[in-house]
């Protein structure tokens, strides 16, 4: 097969072709460090983002607001890290991580103490919304696009470790905001989030630099990818997945209590479902470097379908718990598994804007996932229905991945590519 050099490092629309680095570059403890820095970043900025089920009580209180008012602040912020993947994922790509994240930790950090000084929920919209959603957008697709740069070997491995910064994000995030919160109250927790946030993420984007010049096989272009066939089942599967992955972290607690559990345990469940994800990122990673990432990509969607119904039968807190960990494990696995697929699909050439793109479907599914099932739950009186039809919606987004087998590059069906 002819192969090609991609300029990873050329600058402009013009740039100058770069001599093939040595393999001496790729796996090695440099490149370790890009997997280090991605991991920070990601524990910073999801763990802040995912910590604002602890500021909507108070929050909620403070402003007189409804919870559908008060959720919307959630909302908009994750649909602001979705749309922009693509801009940023184009931006690291065509002028550098560092720059990017850089920007991110600026936006972030000013966002969250605009947000501290608010008198009006809806002015939270845009001081939390665009400043977390920007600093999630600067830093999640520009660094895994990065980890996945640095890497040939253990590419696999490499991402799962990284992208696991967004499961101890969640665990510690919350947890982190509520002790804070009881003894400062939220306003100056934001500010200290704000703070201890830019101060990371500038490290990080120190730290971080562009991957190698890759020597890839011949792939298509940009625009070809985004218009394949394969593309467009890894977007329509992770529509549909994304749907429902966001349910449990609004319903699951109250689920729980509703059913006799108390306010701590059904708290706990969430931070659960973050362990699990752990587990999933960081174990079907490496499991990915020997056996085949389409496959193992697959198996996680099927093994979050599955959960579903655990949750559908479940009858005890016993149970619950059995859903969080088995439904964590199988949405670790897809976030981790998302990246090494792109790369196996499509290369590392462009790979962050190609996988920013992919990623515009989680905002989709977090506008619309929760409100439709809050709607069910409100007109129907029962969790089993609205629980159901997230179970038939999972089993959709697992069928639309069964034909992507047959889209794998040949010459990497049974060894990794090295690109």
């Amino acid at each position: 097969m002819r192969a090609n050099i991609t300029d990873a490092g050329a600058s402009g629309a013009g740039g100058s072709r770069e001599p093939i680095p040595s393999l001496e570059l790729f796996d090695s403890p440099r490149a370790w460090r890009m997997v280090a820095a991605a991991f920070v970043a990601m524990c910073a900025v999801y763990g802040v983002a995912y910590s604002f089920g602890a500021f909507f009580k108070p929050m909620a209180a403070e402003f007189g607001a409804r919870r559908s008012a008060t959720s919307a602040v959630f909302s908009i912020t994750v649909l602001v890290w979705c749309v922009l993947g693509p801009i940023t994922g184009h931006l690291s790509d065509r002028f550098g991580p560092r720059i990017v994240v850089a920007t991110g930790a600026v936006v972030m950090g000013l966002g969250l103490a605009l947000t501290s000084m608010i008198d009006r929920l809806w002015i939270g919209y845009i001081t939390y919304g665009l400043g977390v959603g920007v600093g999630v957008a600067c830093a999640y697709v520009p660094m895994v696009a990065v980890v996945g740069g640095w890497f040939l070997r253990r590419r696999n491995t490499a991402l799962g470790i990284a992208v696991a910064g967004i499961g101890f994000g969640t665990i510690f995030g919350a947890p982190i905001a509520a002790a804070l919160i009881a003894h400062l109250g939220w306003r100056a927790t934001y500010v200290v989030f704000a703070i201890a946030t830019a101060a990371i993420l500038i490290g990080c984007a120190f730290i971080v630099e562009r991957p190698p010049v890759h020597v890839t096989p011949s792939r298509v272009r940009l625009s070809e990818a985004l218009r394949s066939p394969a593309f467009g089942f890894l977007y329509a599967s992770s529509v549909t997945v994304s749907i429902v992955i966001f349910v449990p972290f609004v319903y699951l607690p109250s689920f729980a209590r509703d059913r006799g559990a108390s306010e701590f345990a059904s708290a706990a469940l969430v931070g659960i479902i973050g362990g699990a994800s752990v587990v999933g990122r960081m174990g079907l990673g490496s499991m990915a470097d020997r056996a085949g990432v389409v496959r193992l990509y697959q198996a996680s969607f099927l093994v979050l379908a599955l959960s579903y119904g655990i949750w559908l039968a479940a009858a005890s807190y016993t149970m619950l718990i059995v859903f969080a960990l088995v439904m964590g494990a199988g949405y670790g696995g897809y976030v981790a598994l998302s990246p090494a697929v792109i790369a196996h699909l499509f290369g590392t050439n462009r790979m962050g804007t190609v996988l920013g793109a992919l990623y515009t479907s989680g905002g989709i599914g977090a506008m619309v996932g929760p409100p439709i099932v809050g709607l069910i739950i409100d007109h129907t009186g029962s969790y089993r229905i609205a629980i159901a039809c997230a179970l038939a919606v999972a089993i959709a987004s697992f069928a639309l991945l069964i034909p992507l087998s047959r889209y794998e590059p040949a010459a990497t069906k049974s060894s990794p590519v090295l690109d």
